[in-house]
């Protein structure tokens, strides 16, 4: 029902996903119920459960941030008024390790304890931060969670105002639950939103009926396992790590379940437990594959005799001892969480359902032992399935339609400069150029053009989206020839001083004027030249005469004929003469600049006249380092 629904684009029937293992009449607890969306949308979803069920019907959760040892030693000093630094170098000497005590910092760092030892005062911050150490700090609202109620709210939870006005429940999603509440994750996926981003490119040059919709693309194509294959996945979904690429290299992936398969078995239990080095033998042929008892055959076949998922757990004991699938969860979650008298019931139950089966006793403990094993392993295979199509999904598009899809994904990581210098480097080798930011041809957001991509300007740092409207308005009177003429049509309260500096820094500017050096010589002038023209402009006092020049300082008109007000100041009427113009930047200082606009380098790198010698070297790149070992 749900995949007719279309709540799920996954045919549970095709891939055996057995809906009780969520829910069934046997199942005491509530359940969880996780929804992905497009990260763009997913406001929408929130506000139309609200307007569907009633305003007093659905809230959204509370979470509790507590003072954990960094913060706690913050907050005492700055109480303590002690100076920032000092508290700052304390606070720093506890371990990054999750959930870290004082006292536990204190036996892994050695100088906490001297240092505290040594300072009275630095001592009584650390005895009043360990009072307060696990306290309420705050409370906020729960990134995903949303509580719907059959009866209005206020009859189960009490509730209160968050900071920006939304109804927020008191109590914690733990303790929701156990009054009987459900919780709904309504989560924004950063890679639906990519999908469908690149899936609209895509669709923008084909006609209606060659559209190409993504969920109806089948999921046996040769050329993208061939790629998965290769380990190039750079940008595909959960598959970018360098163990990951390791195992799609070592298994080969040839059908849908292989991936499903993969997804399941890349973590730390499978691997540690060699059953991943298992599978992958078997696989390859290196390993024989036996079933216990023929009626496992069908249950294990796709994942070449090994228990993969908890679903498969499930279908054994209702396949080979009769139990219920409701039943067969129950039994799961027991094995998963080895309760030994609970598994004492189970086990002598499995083994009287199998008998009647006409399973041999030793035979069935045997089988037994093996799902417990597994089972701690197990991995739900519902939830590795949905992420297998959207990681099948982004391998289509990259490997079909990369110059779309490599601009979805740079668009969608803008902001974070560690991943766009990875992408960036992925174009380069698919051979898709990347072109410099330009003032008369990007867009808010990367683009397609026929050289390949074009910047978008909101990759730039300090140029926001209200200064990127302000360009784009002004860009409607026609294409910019000058900064001065920039100036004088973009609302300069949008595209203010820092704006244009970044812009310039950016190489926003060099199809207007080469040297990056110069144009940050004329801005000043050309801002207030700008600003000045501008603020003529709204008194009513009408700066142009008839022969579309200036009133003011006399200026040529710039750009074509019949370009109307399109003008343009010269360097004599910005007051610059031609002995104070600098030489343009040298190649280190316009790339510095040009990592402090964009965060990594575009036209060049420093290491490029080295790059011939690193690569004789035995030189490990920053990128790798986490590969590596220590």
């Amino acid at each position: 029902v749900a995949y007719v629904l279309q709540i799920t684009d996954l045919d549970p029937l095709a891939y055996d996903l057995l809906f009780e293992r969520f829910l069934n009449p046997e199942r005491v607890t509530q359940p969880d119920i996780d929804l992905d969306f497009c990260m763009d949308r997913r406001a929408e979803i929130i506000n139309y459960v609200t307007e569907k069920y009633g305003h007093d019907h659905v809230c959204q959760i509370i979470t509790f941030g507590t003072m954990m040892a960094k913060a706690a030693i913050r907050d005492v000093g700055r109480v303590l008024e002690l100076p920032y630094g000092e508290v700052d170098k304390l606070a720093k000497l506890v371990p990054n390790t999750l959930n870290i005590t004082l006292d536990e910092a204190m036996k892994a760092e050695p100088r906490l304890a001297e240092t505290t030892a040594a300072s009275p005062k630095l001592k009584a911050v650390i005895d009043l931060a360990k009072a307060l150490e696990g306290q309420v700090r705050h409370a906020s609202t729960h990134a995903a969670g949303v509580v719907i109620s059959r009866e209005p709210l206020t009859e189960h939870v009490p509730l209160f105002r968050g900071s920006n006005g939304e109804t927020v429940t008191q109590y914690a999603k733990d303790d929701l639950e156990k009054i009987g509440l459900v919780k709904f994750d309504f989560l924004g996926l950063r890679t639906l939103t990519l999908i469908h981003h690149a899936a609209r490119l895509v669709n923008r040059t084909r006609s209606p009926e060659q559209q190409l919709i993504v969920e109806q693309l089948t999921l046996d194509d040769p050329a993208v396992y061939k790629a998965l294959s290769t380990g190039e996945t750079t940008a595909i979904f959960q598959l970018e790590s360098r163990g990951m690429r390791d195992l799609l290299i070592k298994m080969g992936p040839e059908r849908f379940e292989d991936l499903i398969a993969i997804l399941a078995l890349y973590r730390p239990g499978p691997i540690g437990s060699g059953m991943m080095d298992d599978f992958i033998k078997r696989k390859r042929g290196k390993t024989a594959i036996s079933y216990e008892v023929p009626t496992l055959k069908p249950i294990l076949q796709e994942t070449y005799g090994v228990i993969v998922y908890q679903e498969q757990v499930m279908r054994i004991a209702a396949d080979l001892a009769g139990f219920s699938l409701g039943q067969a969860d129950l039994l799961r979650r027991a094995m998963g969480k080895k309760l030994p008298e609970e598994m004492a019931k189970q086990r002598e139950r499995f083994v009287e359902g199998a008998k009647t089966k006409g399973i041999a006793s030793k035979k069935a403990e045997k089988i037994f032992d093996l799902m417990a094993y597994f089972a701690g392993y197990g991995f739900n295979k519902s939830h590795s399935a949905a992420y297998a199509l959207i990681t099948y999904l982004t391998a289509y598009l990259k490997v079909h339609h990369p110059v779309e899809f490599m601009t979805a994904v740079l668009t969608s990581e803008m902001g974070n400069e560690d991943k766009m210098v990875v992408y960036l480097a992925e174009c380069r080798r698919l051979n898709i150029r990347i072109l410099p930011p330009d003032v008369n041809d990007s867009e808010r957001d990367f683009t397609i053009v026929p050289d390949g991509i074009r910047f978008g300007l909101a990759a730039i740092k300090n140029v926001g989206d209200a200064a990127i409207e302000s360009i784009a308005a002004a860009r409607q009177q026609g294409a910019f020839h000058s900064l001065a003429q920039f100036c004088q049509r973009v609302d300069l309260r949008k595209v203010n001083r820092r704006v244009v500096e970044s812009l310039i820094k950016a190489g926003t500017f060099d199809s207007l004027e080469p040297s990056r050096g110069r144009l940050m010589r004329q801005m000043d002038a050309a801002m207030e030249e700008g600003g000045r023209h501008q603020e003529q402009a709204t008194i009513g006092q009408g700066m142009l005469f008839a022969d579309g020049e200036l009133a003011g300082p006399a200026a040529r008109q710039s750009g074509p004929p019949g370009a109307g007000s399109a003008v343009e100041l010269s360097m004599d009427q910005l007051g610059i003469g031609p002995e104070e113009l600098p030489a343009d930047w040298d190649e280190a200082t316009r790339l510095r600049h040009e990592k402090e606009a964009l965060g990594f380098y575009i036209t060049g790198h420093p290491l490029q006249r080295v790059q011939e010698a690193l690569g004789r070297l035995p030189v490990v790149s920053i990128q790798s380092l986490a590969d590596e070992p220590d």
